[in-house]
């Protein structure tokens, strides 16, 4: 099931980076934002399939993931993404790993938030 979750991800993030941003105006930060985005969570999603047995290295993996995310809402100069990104990064400096339990609950909490988000900036990138 942890595997499958993290496999939904990929799949997001793959089907998302193939589609592309269709309609990229003309800022190279919102271009950079709609391409950048999913290759977080893509790397994310694998780095905690891989260490769903060791609980303290998939909560620095996911706080790095959060640190990525906040930097490139810094830099994103589209409001919706950047507010969907800030948004993200916050949810996922929540999660906190110490145990095999709270990265079982993590593999779920980190898919159900990037899924809402790719979807967002589906939208945005749109």
């Amino acid at each position: 099931m942890k595997r499958m979750r993290a496999s939904l991800i990929l799949v997001a993030a793959a089907a998302f980076l193939a589609g592309g941003c269709s309609e990229v105006n003309s800022t190279i930060d919102k271009a950079q934002a709609c391409l950048e985005a999913p290759k977080i969570l893509q790397e994310l999603g694998a780095e905690i399939a891989r260490l769903r047995d060791d609980p303290q290295a998939m909560d620095k993996a996911i706080d790095d993931a959060a640190a990525k995310l906040n930097n490139l809402a810094d830099k994103a100069s589209n409001t919706t993404l950047k507010e969907a990104t800030d948004n993200l990064a916050g949810e996922l400096s929540k999660i906190n790993v110490t145990t095999a339990n709270e990265a079982v609950d993590a593999v779920q909490k980190v898919g159900s938030e990037s899924a809402a988000y790719l979807e967002q900036i589906a939208k945005a990138c749109s």
